[in-house]
């Protein structure tokens, strides 16, 4: 049967789909399989979806396929037969949800929105929470087709892009794929940063599970994966303001690349190191401190710039604001601790092998960054409260 016709009637009643192969069509390719999945089985669980894909019941072209497979024009996907919620539409996400995250538009054209993600809300739906950004902006704009450009952790804020029209998201996908956009990162990491600015190049293996959960892994094997990391303000031995920038965009890949550095971030429950976060804890922080500040990238065709950023939110701040005290109470003889320059761990390594630390720039007077390109189409958030 012909995945591009409806399932029939008799399929339906028992609330089972029929087996379908489905003949990807041109306006359908470069997405990637676990999204086509999700939009066209519509009331299934997007958990189910993913067993689906990890047991092989979705074949492309009669092969297996990871969930970021991306599908060409020509595929042959075959959809198996899966049980279909007969009661009608899934659950609405909340009006508290919606209007938050319609709050968080900083930017939006007839193409593109740009959301300032508030920290604790996913992207989409899954992994214990019924719904997300997506979610929320498609039952606040039922008559849109509106896609996710890229995706962050949902412990990090900032930038988001959102594609409104199918065109766009193919457009931007191959952006990313070639490179062509960039994306800055503000993070605070465990100790003293001595390599200066690094360019990190190891490749991250993204399948594997721990306790049921997503661990990422530096191995030969994986894909390969560049972070760039560059120190803006030290606060000693207790920690680093560091903006990032990373050419590829693997899942965890900041927080997996800073800790193979030997600085973890600051906060990261999974990679991070206990003791320095229980120190952070103590200053406020109550979450991994990463924030997309910034996204910048040449539209495909006209090359006009575009460049949008969102500031620290509140929480974070208030974090930065706090270290200058907490490190002159470590440095006091009274209740002082023995601590050294070096991350948690020891010595930090760099990830090309090198060994010899480079002395570290001297600290920025403020986390700055750097101004967009000459007659770029810049957008700027305003500063947002922080939610009780």
């Amino acid at each position: 049967m012909n995945g591009n016709a409806p399932a029939n009637d008799a399929a339906v009643q028992s609330g089972k789909s029929a087996v379908l192969l489905h003949s990807v069509a041109a306006d359908e390719s470069g997405q990637r399989i676990d999204n086509f999945l999700l939009r066209h089985f519509k009331t299934v669980p997007r958990s189910r979806i993913y067993r689906l894909l990890r047991k092989g019941e979705v074949r492309v072209n009669r092969k297996r396929v990871a969930a970021d497979y991306r599908l060409a024009r020509g595929d042959e996907v075959r959809l198996p037969p899966v049980r279909l919620d007969v009661h009608g539409e899934p659950g609405r996400p909340s009006d508290s949800l919606l209007e938050l995250i319609e709050k968080a538009v900083i930017f939006q054209d007839r193409h593109l929105l740009v959301i300032d993600k508030p920290a604790g809300v996913a992207v989409h739906g899954g992994s214990g929470m019924s719904f997300g950004v997506i979610e929320a902006l498609r039952a606040s704009r039922p008559r849109e087709t509106l896609e996710l450009v890229h995706r962050l952790d949902r412990d990090t804020s900032g930038c988001l892009l959102i594609a409104r029209d199918r065109a766009t998201l193919v457009a931007l996908h191959a952006l990313i794929r070639a490179g062509g956009l960039r994306k800055a990162y503000m993070a605070l990491v465990a100790g003293n940063w001595q390599l200066g600015t690094k360019r990190i190049d190891a490749p991250l293996a993204t399948e594997g599970r721990e306790h049921g959960e997503r661990h990422v892994r530096v191995a030969r094997a994986g894909k390969a994966s560049v972070s760039v990391f560059k120190p803006i303000q030290s606060f000693g031995a207790l920690a680093t303001l560091m903006e990032v920038d990373i050419p590829t965009g693997r899942t965890h890949q900041i927080r997996v690349h800073a800790s193979y550095a030997g600085h973890p971030l600051l906060g990261d429950d999974k990679y991070g190191d206990h003791a320095s976060n229980a120190e952070l804890k103590r200053q406020g922080l109550k979450r991994t401190f990463l924030h997309a500040q910034s996204v910048a990238f040449e539209w495909p065709g006209s090359g006009v710039p575009f460049h949008v950023s969102a500031p620290l939110p509140q929480e974070l701040t208030a974090v930065l604001d706090a270290l200058p005290m907490a490190r002159k109470a470590a440095r006091s003889p009274r209740g002082a601790r023995s601590r050294t320059d070096q991350a948690p761990g020891g010595a930090a390594v760099a990830a090309d092998g090198q060994g010899a630390a480079r002395a570290a720039p001297a600290p920025a007077p403020a986390a700055g960054r750097k101004p967009p390109p000459r007659g770029a189409r810049t957008v700027a958030a305003p500063r947002r409260r922080s939610r009780a």
